[in-house]
């Protein structure tokens, strides 16, 4: 290994280690997803299960296995905490950031750093890196499904095609068979902005479709034979209805993934933006002779411009939306402003004034939020009702503006000097780092107490003599689901339905205190406590027939 490539495996290794593996339990798990993926995980590895998904120990066929596949191995080696929940898309997300890499030095030599810094560096990226989600596995597989086309697509080695279509395979086995439909969306269009319908035919390869279904259908073979509900409720109603229809209430508007993707690609937005005009423009311009010319990198920088486009446009025609639907994107937009910065280099083009300006502008900006995180999640906003804000409130406003704005002007003074495009991944990358920081600082504590059921959690197992069931009343999805996890058990929701018989524990908002006290039914009923970061009280609820 020469000098160069240890420099570079030092680099990548120390930026993916604080990026997506620092503090990945600094604050627990948030979201309804989180925890009741990382239960399904823990679930399956209790019951040595590795075919049917469980939640209660009953079948949970909304997704694949390989997130919780991953999570079980991580379980046995780490044990079972909310970190060893989040390790399998952080392992992801830096196999995602080593295979740009290679790619780049492959194929693009001269950037490949650069390629791999500016993927690990995305704003979608850190952020779904850090989430027990099934996101980052799909981002990932599909990411690497792509390189690998566009490698055999310009050395014509199968192995290529063949890596491909097994990345296909893992994309199935992560989200389901948007991977592969997502592929075919990406490859037809390129075929089809760059006449190059030929390709399609030499994609569609035997013995790649063979190894695809090796890889992929054993499990949907197996899952279907033991449950023969799964091609209803995965196929049809987790696919087909959650794209068609409104059925699991996430509606959004059409133009929802325009501010998603802009701030997923935070803080490379304006070289995204540009990386991503340049080669429309001159296709627009060349479009008649684009198929058959030389200008191998401009028909490389079409391919990615199709894989960046297709999810995003792809996924606002869906009913049901969500942030992460388009994570597969980011990568592209990574490779994209890769090559047309190595192409920069090459043309030895200074940047535009204006350009240093807004990427400085942009770059500088996630300080303000990152250092108010814990003052944002609490107080949710300013206060409304004085004329005047009082100094103690003003004073991490303006303290977060003045860091932003002289990371600002540094940054945009040294763009706009002679080693400007020299310096851009450094002075970028110093304000990604402190954002991060300064979340993990400053912020965890709020999030973990407002967002995640772990505090809460604690405090129930610190009341209890003995360990007993849980009950939830009008409290939201997100704490119901964390408090599965951290508890352990199954939680029963009884807005609708009469309070459990056994003695349990009940958590419900404050302002419910009489509708609890009217469930109780005469059964004895003791106020235990109030956790004020979410504005719910618990009781202990003797059991029925006990006064």
């Amino acid at each position: 290994m020469s000098l160069r490539t240890r420099t570079d495996v030092l680099l990548l290794a120390g930026f993916c280690a604080f990026l997506f593996f620092y503090g990945l339990g600094a604050f627990g798990l948030i979201g309804a997803d989180e925890p009741r993926y990382a239960q399904v995980a823990r679930e399956m590895l209790d019951h040595h299960e590795w075919t049917t998904p469980l939640l209660y120990g009953r079948p949970w066929l909304e997704k694949p296995p390989l997130y919780y596949w991953q999570a079980m191995l991580t379980y046995s080696v780490l044990g079972v905490t909310d970190t060893a929940a989040r390790v399998p898309s952080a392992i992801d997300a830096t196999l995602l950031v080593v295979a740009v890499y290679l790619f780049f030095r492959r194929f693009r030599p001269g950037v490949e750093v650069d390629a791999a810094l500016i993927t690990a560096s995305y704003a979608g990226v850190i952020g779904y890196a850090r989430a027990a989600s099934t996101d980052m596995p799909l981002a990932a597989t599909f990411s690497f499904g792509m390189l690998a086309w566009w490698a055999w697509r310009e050395s014509g080695k199968r192995i290529y095609l063949a890596l491909f279509y097994f990345c296909m395979a893992l994309g199935m086995l992560a989200k389901g068979p948007v991977a592969p439909f997502l592929a075919v969306l990406v490859i037809v269009l390129f075929a089809a902005i760059t006449r190059g319908w030929h390709r399609l035919g030499r994609t569609l390869w035997l013995p790649g479709i063979l190894l695809f279904g090796a890889v992929a259908l054993p499990w949907y073979v197996a899952v279907q034979m033991r449950n023969p509900q799964f091609f209803r409720e995965f196929i049809l109603e987790h696919n087909l209805a959650r794209f068609s229809t409104n059925l699991y209430h996430h509606p959004e508007p059409f133009w929802y993934y325009v501010p998603v993707t802009l701030l997923a690609l935070v803080p490379w937005l304006v070289f995204a933006i540009a990386a991503l005009i340049r080669p429309v423009r001159i296709w627009w311009a060349e479009r008649k002779t684009v198929s058959s010319g030389p200008d191998l990198d401009l028909q490389f920088n079409l391919f990615a411009c199709c894989w960046l486009v297709v999810p995003v446009v792809f996924f606002s025609l869906s009913r049901s939306k969500l942030p992460g639907y388009i994570l597969p994107s980011v990568p592209a937009a990574a490779v994209l402003f890769a090559n047309y910065l190595r192409q920069q280099f090459d043309a030895q083009e200074p940047l535009s004034r204006w350009m240093s300006a807004l990427h400085a502008l942009v770059a500088a900006a996630p300080i303000v939020p990152a250092i108010l995180i814990g003052y944002i999640i609490t107080e949710r906003s300013l206060p409304k009702d004085q004329p005047m804000l009082h100094a103690v409130t003003l004073k991490p406003w303006l303290f977060a503006l003045a860091i932003a704005l002289v990371l600002c002007l540094a940054i945009a003074y040294t763009l706009m000097s002679r080693l400007g495009l020299r310096m851009l991944r450094f002075v970028t990358l110093i304000p990604v780092v402190l954002a991060v920081a300064a979340v993990l600082k400053l912020g965890s504590t709020a999030i973990d107490q407002t967002l995640s059921a772990r505090p809460l959690a604690a405090e129930l197992a610190a009341v209890e003599t003995q360990p007993l069931p849980v009950a939830v009343c009008g409290t939201s999805r997100e704490l119901e689901y964390g408090l599965i996890f951290y508890l352990n058990q199954a939680i029963t929701r009884c807005e609708f339905s009469p309070l459990p018989e056994s003695e349990h524990l009940v958590v419900a908002p404050s302002m419910l205190k009489y509708n609890v006290a009217e469930k109780a039914g005469g059964r004895r009923l003791m106020y235990l406590g109030h956790y004020a970061p979410q504005d719910v009280d618990y009781y202990w609820i003797a059991r029925a027939g006990k006064n």
